[in-house]
């Protein structure tokens, strides 16, 4: 999740300056949404997640025999073989005639030129106006795999995120929404966006049927129980409904890191940090979930027993909810 950058240190003082007070202003807005939260602690009285069913995807995917699921590896296939057999039980249909759609990819490291190869899985839930624009609702199931002997296991790296979106499924397809939904595991993630890359590349479903990209990467664990929602800077539209489902929520819903770094003063912006961003650079509005970076991002400790699961089926509730209620107000 989220390809770090590092920002030089040698910028002019009037920078320094602009940076300093932004980053206060976006401070105090991130301090001014935790207290306009402070009143709500309850969860919702009828949980529609199963939340043993969401820890057992984590616990899953998680486990040593997918080896950290590295884009391509035995592991990953295995992976995502297990994956495609949960979404065929759920009852989801096939995109285009296919649940599976393999792709290939170079990109440069540090060692030179590098191939690869992943492949994404898609199902359709049919909404009850199949002529409505579609949403597509995705998760990397990919990780960093084994690495000098050391097994990455990436519980909430996105183990955590195809659980929700894989919950999500289940919910659409008992009770659909107004739209069709595209749920997309994708691959290849950690290796710069690859999976996305190539749905967008060679689309399974045209570009203009596509009203919104929801993505969820690493939504199981922070300490403070807040869950951030980027897209609602560039994506100003999709503000309103989302504010009333922060509102409502059983954990601290943020939003921000999605503006340029000097309008946020240095805060972090995760446009193009996950596989929203491809969606993004084709025009396609985005609402993205995901906790900021814990001790254990990216290293083998990212294990699934480090989750609080009343955290997490909180933030799945949230983000079906958000779903729910940005279905019913986008508009072709």
């Amino acid at each position: 999740m989220k390809t770090r950058r590092v920002i030089g240190l040698s910028v002019v003082a009037t920078a320094v300056i602009w940076f300093q007070v932004a980053g206060r202003f976006e401070a105090r807005r991130s301090d001014a949404q935790r207290e306009s939260r402070a009143q709500v602690t309850s969860r919702p009285a009828s949980l529609r997640i199963d939340s043993d069913r969401l820890m057992a995807t984590v616990q899953t995917l998680a486990d040593p025999r997918f080896e950290g699921r590295a884009a391509g590896s035995p592991g990953g296939v295995a992976a995502r073989a297990w994956i495609l057999e949960r979404i065929k039980a759920i009852g989801l249909q096939p995109v285009s005639g296919s649940y599976e759609f393999p792709f290939k990819f170079t990109r440069m490291s540090v060692n030179g030129r590098v191939e690869g190869e992943g492949a994404n899985l898609l199902g359709l839930c049919l909404g009850t106006d199949p002529k409505a624009p579609m949403f597509v609702v995705s998760a990397h199931y990919d990780h960093l795999g084994i690495r000098n002997g050391v097994l990455f296991p990436g519980a909430d790296d996105n183990a955590s995120g195809v659980a929700v979106m894989l919950a999500v499924a289940e919910y659409c397809q008992k009770t659909p929404l107004h739209r069709s939904v595209v749920f997309a595991a994708f691959d290849a993630e950690e290796a710069g966006l690859q999976g996305a890359k190539a749905f967008m590349i060679a689309p399974p479903v045209a570009k203009d049927r596509i009203a919104l990209n929801v993505n969820l990467d690493m939504v199981s664990r922070n300490d403070k129980r807040e869950i951030f929602i980027a897209g609602t800077y560039p994506w100003p539209q999709l503000r309103p409904p989302l504010d009333g489902v922060a509102k409502r929520a059983p954990v601290t819903v943020l939003f921000g890191h999605d503006k340029p770094m000097p309008v946020a003063g240095g805060v972090e912006d995760w446009t193009n940090q996950s596989d929203h961003g491809p969606f993004h650079a084709a025009k396609i509005p985005f609402v993205y979930f995901g906790v900021e970076d814990h001790a254990d991002y990216h290293k083998p400790t990212d294990t699934a027993d480090k989750i609080d699961r009343g955290f997490f089926v909180d933030v799945a509730e949230t983000v079906l909810e958000a779903i729910v209620q940005l279905d019913k107000s986008i508009t072709p």
